[in-house]
This record gives structure tokens, sequence and C-alpha cells, in this order.
């Protein structure tokens, strides 16, 4: 049986080595980080002997999938041109700590476009991809589904298909879908034959190629709500039936999965998630 790939957003305090050694305790197979401080533009380099130690316990471990995820402050089409530029320096930078990682790809927000309109915002958005492609090696830039609120640009999979297809290098473009989000946007995954047309639009708008990673978290806020407001699996308005469908589509079984759900120092909440996510998995066919 192959196991699902899951896992929590885990803390890199004293250094990213020591995300994999959290991890490893509590048994994640798949990680989402910070490669630096999220609400700071600076960051200090990641040193050569930090960079060997953390290779060699992902190396060692049982993690097969880590994802890195942007800093809050950074938005690709501010309409302020600074924070525009600062934010695409910082884009291209987050990048290449990925690249010293060996992580695959840099999940970000695609932006508000603060009065700019949805369209100028998206062909910003697409220009700072391009940029930021041509200016590193390998690592790719994941779009992750916003919840809408304000003037965020992402919110539905038509929008995220429209900055898609102004990308050039179209290998280093994917998508995570974040549930909570895409609740409160107003793509009902809570019951069956709604979740089937979720995804089925999904594949047809953007196409499911694309679908790289999944942020599982539950909504406190309801269908449509457009407020990002995370909660523990089965407390919110997903509750359990939508999980066990998203767990048991064979389409993404092999796509990894990871909470962004609140919790404490001890990281006792993401135990016991993972505990309801796993008990949702169906005992035949592939996913254990």
């Amino acid at each position: 049986m192959t196991k699902q790939l899951l896992g929590a957003h885990t803390s890199t305090q004293g250094g990213v080595s020591k995300a994999v050694d959290l991890a490893e305790k509590l048994g994640f197979t798949a990680m989402q980080i910070f490669t630096k401080n999220n609400n700071r533009w600076q960051a200090n380099p990641i040193s050569d002997k930090e960079v060997e130690l953390y290779k060699n316990k992902i190396s060692q471990s049982k993690i097969k999938s880590v994802l890195a995820h942007s800093s809050y402050l950074i938005n690709l089409c501010a309409k302020d041109t600074d924070l525009r530029k600062k934010s695409l320096l910082s884009f291209i930078e987050e990048l290449e700590r990925c690249e010293l990682l060996d992580i695959q790809y840099l999940n970000f927000h695609p932006g508000a476009h603060g009065g700019q309109g949805a369209d100028e915002g998206i062909k910003i958005i697409a220009e700072a991809i391009n940029t930021a492609i041509i200016k590193t090696k390998c690592a790719g830039c994941m779009l992750e589904l916003t919840a809408g609120q304000g003037t965020s640009i992402g919110h539905s999979f038509e929008e995220l298909k429209s900055i898609i297809d102004l990308v050039e290098n179209k290998n280093r473009v994917a998508v995570c879908i974040d549930t909570a989000h895409a609740f409160a946007a107003g793509y009902d995954v809570s019951k069956k034959d709604t979740y089937e047309t979720v995804i089925d639009d999904f594949d047809k708008i953007i196409g499911l190629p694309y679908l790289k990673y999944f942020h599982l978290n539950d909504s406190k806020k309801p269908l449509g709500s457009r407020v990002d407001r995370h909660e523990h699996i089965g407390k919110g308005f997903i509750g359990l039936d939508g999980f066990k469908l998203i767990l048991n589509d064979k389409r993404l079984w092999g796509i990894p999965k990871v909470l962004e759900t609140p919790k404490g120092k001890e990281c006792l909440e993401d135990l016991e998630n993972l505990k309801v996510l796993r008990s949702l998995i169906a005992e035949k066919g592939d996913p254990a």
C-alpha cells in the first residue's frame, strides 16, 4: 500500500534543519516551512553548514515532500510601485532559498490589486513570475487559491488560469488548493455532488496536472463568505465528509497534503488533526 503524504506547516525555529527533527517526531511524511521570517523583509543567509545538515536529515527521514511558503509581506501586484519592486526582489530571494534546499516549489498568495482591477493585477503577477523564473534556476512558483478577501486575486479557478496562461515557462508553475480558502471562495467541497463539480471544474479550467499540493484546513466561516479563517478538521463548516472525499479521491492520492490549522508550541493539535484525517482514509485501495 502507498501511504498518503500528510503533515503540517512546521516551525523552523533554530534553523531549517530543526523542522525536519520536529516533523519526524510528529510522524509527518510531508511538511511546509518558511525559509525565512514570514513577517520581515530582511533574511539572514542560510549557512552552508545548515543547508548540508538539512539535506542530510531530509535524506534519512520519512519526509517525502517539502513545500516552502512565501512571506506574507509579498504582494506581486501591489498598487504602490516601491512595494511591488520590494515584493519581487523578496520573491526571487525566496525562490533562491528553495533552490539551496532542493525544495521544488515556493507557495504564495498571488496578491491584492488594491483598486487597479483584477485584469491588471493578473497581468502584473504574471510579469513578476516570468521575471522571477528568468532570474532563478529551477524552483517552481505555486499559486495558492485564495479566499477572496478584499481585492485579493486568485479566488477563482479562472483567475488562476489567467495567470498561468501568461506565464511563459509553464513547467515552473503549479497550484495549491487550500480547502478553507476554496470553501470561503464558494467552492463547496463539503458534500459529494458539489465536491465532484469542484474537482471536475478545476480539471476543465486549469488541469489536474497543475494541482501539486493541498492545504487541509476546515473553515470557521460559511460557504462563499470570502473570509479566510482556518479551523480544526471536522470542527468547521466543511466537516468530516469533505475531507473524506478528498482523501479517498483516486485522482488526488499522490498529491501531498499539509495542515495549516491552529496549534500550540507542542503541536498536539497537529497530531489530533492528522489522526482524524487518517481515520477517514478507506481501508481498501491504494492509500493507507
